[in-house]
Parts: structure tokens; sequence; C-alpha cells
């Protein structure tokens, strides 16, 4: 089972940084309105960075560090992880 720690944009432009151990499956959820609360009425919602972590508890101390960032912080993080195939 392989963590991993995301960032998602919502369809409003805000952020939203979550773990799962099954990113596809979460991704659908947002996206189907049934994951968190906050992205339900902010879809769709666009996958922006992701970041591989050895177990959940990884995944949270991850999530807590991009939680703490401000939003230009964030915006640079994701900036600095695009690749050609994930721009």
């Amino acid at each position: 089972m392989s963590w991993v720690c995301y960032i998602l944009q919502c369809v409003d432009g805000t952020l939203y940084t979550g773990i799962t151990n099954d990113l596809g499956k979460r991704i659908a959820a947002h996206n189907a309105g049934t994951a968190a609360k906050y992205t339900r009425a902010r879809g769709p919602v666009e996958l922006v960075f992701v970041e591989s972590c050895a177990d959940k508890s990884a995944a949270l101390k991850c999530e807590m560090e991009i939680k703490d960032l401000t939003r230009a912080e964030k915006l640079e993080l994701i900036r600095l992880t695009a690749t050609p195939e994930n721009p």
C-alpha cells in the first residue's frame, strides 16, 4: 500500500491538500462530490501536485507541512515540481 500527499486545484482556483493510498479513486470521489466537504461544491478538481510517501505517517506529516505554507508558497511548490508530462 503506497501513500501519497496531493494538492488539487478546485474550479474556483482554491487549493485543497490531502492524503490517500489510492489516488485515482480519491480524485474520482472528489469529482463525484463524495470526498471532502471542501471540494464538494468546488468541483471539478485538477491534480496539480503529488508526493510519494513511505507510509501513512509520512503522508500526514507532508500534508501538515503543506497546509502550513502560504498560498504563494504552495503555488511555488507546484511550479517547481511541474514536469513536461504534468504541467
